[in-house]
C-alpha cells in the first residue's frame, strides 16, 4: 500500500510535485455559511468570522487586471454572505475568461438575497451547486432538515431562468459521499441524478461533479469520533491511481484565502499550509505575479491521496473516466 504521496509522485515523474500554469485563480471570501454540513473541511457556519475584505477583494482585482483571461472560481463558505460580494463579481467580470461561483442554493432564501438568481443570470455566472444526493433524506442528513426541498425550490428559479436549459447558463451540480467511502463513477452518478431529478421534480442541469470527501476539517472530527480515520485514509491510499496525478487542481490552479494568502488548493488552506517562496516567505496575492515567474513546489500531505484515489477528485469533478 502506498503510503507516502510526495514520495510517490517524486518516483513517477518529480514535474508532479511542482506547479505548471495558472488557468483558474479561486477566491474564498470567507467560512460564514448559512448550513454547517457535516462533511465541510473549512468548517464553515453562521458564525464564521474570516471574512474576506474590501481591500483584499481590490489586491485580487489588481492581480486579474495583469493577468486577464483566466477562470475565477468563487468559493466559500458561501461566498454570497460575504457583504462585498456584489462588488467583486462586478469588479471581476470583465477580467475573468469565466466566473465560477459555488453556492449551496438555499441562500437565496436568506433574508434580502431573492435577487441573486436573476443577477447571477445577468452575468452569465457558471453555478456550481452543493446537491450531496438526489433524496430528501440523504441532503437533510448531511445539510440540515428542509436543506433539500429548500434546494429543489431554487433549482425551479434558477431553470426558470434558463440555467441548466439554455447553453449560455451553465448549471452544475456537486456529489459529496455521505460517508467514508468514494464517489461512484461520475458518468453513471449523473445519469441517476439527471432521471430522478427531473422525473420528481423537473429540475434540469449540465454536469455532476463527483468530488471525494478530504480527511480534514468537520469530516476528520467524524472520521476520529467513529474510530474511522486510519481507515478511511486506508481506503485512500490503496486506491491511488497515478493516472490522475496529471490532472490535480493544484498544478494549475492557486487558492487564495480572505486575508489575501495563497494556496495549492482549498484543502492546503482549510490546513494553513500557503505556499512559500524560494526565500521561505509566505506568497500573498500582491507578490503572486512575481511569484508565477519562477517555480512553486506543491505543498503535500496525507489528504492529497483524496485527490487521486479512484477516478480522482477535482474542483470540478472526477479527473479520469
Amino acid at each position: 500500500m502506498i503510503q507516502d504521496f510526495k514520495k510517490e509522485l517524486q518516483s513517477a515523474d518529480p514535474q508532479l510535485l511542482w506547479f505548471d500554469r495558472l488557468r483558474t485563480l479561486q477566491v474564498n471570501l470567507g467560512n460564514r455559511c448559512n448550513h454547517s454540513c457535516t462533511h465541510c473541511h473549512i468548517q464553515a457556519g453562521p458564525n464564521g468570522k474570516k471574512i474576506m475584505s474590501k481591500t483584499v477583494m481590490e489586491e485580487i482585482i489588481d492581480f486579474l487586471r495583469g493577468c486577464p483571461g483566466l477562470c475565477v472560481d468563487v468559493t466559500g463558505g458561501c461566498p454570497e454572505l460575504n457583504p462585498d460580494f456584489r462588488f467583486f463579481i462586478n469588479s471581476i467580470y470583465k477580467l475573468a475568461s469565466k466566473i465560477m461561483v459555488r453556492t449551496n442554493l438555499t441562500v437565496f432564501f436568506e433574508p434580502g438575497l431573492d435577487w441573486i438568481p436573476q443577477w447571477y443570470s445577468r452575468y452569465k455566472v457558471v453555478l456550481v451547486c452543493s446537491l450531496p444526493c438526489y433524496t430528501q433524506e440523504n441532503v437533510d442528513k448531511q445539510r440540515g432538515q428542509g436543506v433539500f426541498k429548500k434546494s429543489i425550490a431554487a433549482l425551479k428559479i434558477l431553470n426558470g431562468l434558463g440555467y441548466g436549459v439554455d447553453n449560455q447558463l451553465e448549471l452544475n451540480l456537486v456529489y459529496n459521499p455521505g460517508g467514508d467511502f468514494l464517489p461512484g463513477p461520475q458518468a453513471q452518478l449523473e445519469a441517476d441524478y439527471k432521471r430522478e431529478l427531473e422525473e420528481k421534480y423537473g429540475v434540469k442541469f449540465n454536469n455532476l461533479f463527483t468530488i471525494t470527501n478530504a480527511p480534514i476539517g468537520r469530516f476528520k472530527r467524524y472520521l476520529k469520533a467513529n474510530g474511522k480515520l486510519k481507515q478511511y485514509l486506508r481506503l485512500l491510499m490503496e486506491n491511488f491511481n497515478l493516472d490522475t496525478a496529471e490532472n490535480i487542481m493544484c498544478r494549475r490552479l492557486i487558492s487564495i484565502d480572505y486575508k489575501g494568502v495563497a494556496y495549492n488548493c482549498d484543502f492546503n488552506q482549510a490546513l494553513n499550509l500557503p505556499i512559500i517562496d524560494s526565500a521561505g516567505q509566505i506568497v500573498s496575492i500582491e507578490r503572486l505575479d512575481d511569484v508565477l515567474s519562477g517555480d512553486i513546489e506543491i505543498i503535500t500531505d496525507d489528504h492529497c491521496f483524496c485527490c487521486t484515489a479512484g477516478a480522482g477528485s477535482s474542483c470540478t469533478g472526477s479527473l479520469v473516466k
